[in-house]
């Protein structure tokens, strides 16, 4: 199989934080102010990061979250790939499996390195699999219609799951019941939230302390300590709620002029009518990104 093709070259392709000059302004100013802090040379602040990022996670009020005490091991992850290619390491045994629409990264990577993956909607869920879902759905913006299902199936099987957040924090009325015992990795970033997707600034969640590559990087403090001070900073500065809030009715107001529908992640509109097939992932679904066109609120001639 091959991977989905790169639609960023397309006006309305690829995913990326909103193409804002305020907070293009205010990252590069909190990063050479943190650098000036001496921040690299802080032991500690790595486990300050995980214990704000999970309070910044529950401070929103938009979306419903539940479950995250469940998964009381945290490190620092650089972007949700890290976390990704941590998940693959400790299940490399394994079939690996994602819905068609899902973020390209899997592809690419298991077609290299575990060319036996499967898209969820051609086969079964088998014992030997390992699951990846992103909630919000990377070609929707909302939750995957069938992943309560499959979770149920990963569950009765023992086939552990992977819950990528990654749109966390651009997002609306989204369940993150993270509560289901078929999870066994969460993992969130900021790449979608602020411009900040160079610094790589995530965060992994597990059940139980396996003391896997990831967590023995976060022991030693061997992790992007830049990153970390951004993140903080950005905590005491944004809710969760404020990118959704500042460009939702942009959002409504250029989906409007496509024809196409809002999605609940507010870069996204969503063409049900295959009236955009350039920017189909593999689905019935043509997800258009709005991103670079949200602050102007204005579409490209």
């Amino acid at each position: 199989m091959v991977a989905l093709p790169n639609l960023k070259h397309l006006p309305y392709g690829g995913a990326e934080a909103v193409v804002d000059p305020n907070a293009i302004g205010f990252v590069q100013a909190i990063g050479q102010s943190m650098l000036a802090t001496n921040c690299l040379l802080d032991r500690n602040i790595h486990t300050e990061f995980v214990n704000e990022y999970r309070k910044w996670i529950l401070s929103g009020q938009l979306n419903n979250v539940q479950g995250l005490e469940e998964f009381p091991i945290a490190a620092y992850s650089n972007g949700t790939t890290e976390a990704f290619d941590k998940f693959y390491l400790k299940n490399r045994t394994r079939r690996f499996r994602c819905f068609k629409g899902e973020y390209m990264y899997h592809q690419a990577s298991w077609r290299n390195y575990f060319p036996d993956w499967k898209f969820i909607d051609d086969a079964v869920i088998s014992e030997n699999d390992a699951v990846v879902i992103s909630l919000p759905f990377s070609d929707l913006g909302g939750e995957h219609p069938r992943m309560q299902a499959v979770l149920d199936q990963c569950l009765a099987l023992g086939v552990p799951v992977l819950v990528d957040c990654a749109y966390f924090g651009i997002c609306k009325d989204i369940s993150f019941d993270f509560t289901h015992p078929a999870i066994t990795d969460l993992t969130f970033s900021l790449s979608k939230f602020l411009p900040v997707a160079h610094l790589r600034i995530g965060i992994r969640f597990t059940r139980f302390d396996d003391d896997d590559s990831l967590l023995v990087s976060h022991k030693t403090q061997y992790v992007n300590r830049l990153g970390c001070a951004v993140g903080l900073e950005i905590f005491k500065n944004y809710t969760p709620d404020t990118i959704y809030t500042r460009f939702e009715q942009q959002q409504t107001n250029l989906c409007s002029l496509l024809g196409v529908t809002p999605s609940k992640c507010v870069i996204f509109g969503l063409d049900y009518n295959n009236m955009y097939p350039e920017y189909n992932r593999g689905t019935k679904t043509n997800r258009l990104s709005l991103s670079k066109y949200l602050y102007d609120n204005q579409l490209p001639d």
